[in-house]
């Protein structure tokens, strides 16, 4: 039996390509969510079942606003894009940390900035901002950036 508890939702889902990202966007669809999925890489949005697509690179601010705006009322965000950088703080320049950042961590904020006056009009929404293990319950070996950033979004 179907509950469908997200009939007459929308989602917009970010990384939802692959991975956790089309898993959850696939997953609201069938509970009846009309859902935007988003990607930097569009091709990999052809295969994500039950949804309207768009390509969305969450670095650049305005394809963030222009995406919230075209999705219309957002009742759910689900920011999940995410880069995993592999190596230990040795290893890990300038350019790596700032890219982390940027995908990991500053792109949320810019997400949530674009949906939430939205949600705030209408007195209702749910943002979820996805995590990791590696950035509250244990240190993982060679992951040094991606665990900072992920202790951020827990933060």
């Amino acid at each position: 039996m179907t509950h469908k508890r997200l009939a007459g939702k929308t989602a917009l889902v970010t990384a939802a390509g692959q991975g956790i990202g089309r898993a959850t966007a696939e997953l609201f669809a069938s509970e009846g969510a009309t859902v935007v999925a988003t990607d930097i890489n569009a091709d990999l949005l052809t295969h994500v079942a039950g949804c309207r697509t768009c390509h969305v690179d969450v670095r650049d601010p305005v394809q963030v606003v222009a995406a919230i705006s075209q999705a219309g009322p957002i009742d759910v965000l689900f920011n999940c894009a995410g880069y995993v950088h592999s190596g230990t703080i040795i290893e890990c320049d300038e350019a790596a940390w700032n890219f982390s950042l940027d995908i990991n961590v500053t792109s949320m904020y810019r997400l949530t900035r674009a949906a939430l006056p939205g949600m705030l009009e209408r007195g209702h929404g749910s943002i979820i901002n996805m995590s990791s293990v590696a950035g509250s319950i244990k240190g993982v070996p060679n992951r040094f950036v991606y665990g900072v950033t992920k202790a951020a979004v827990v933060g």
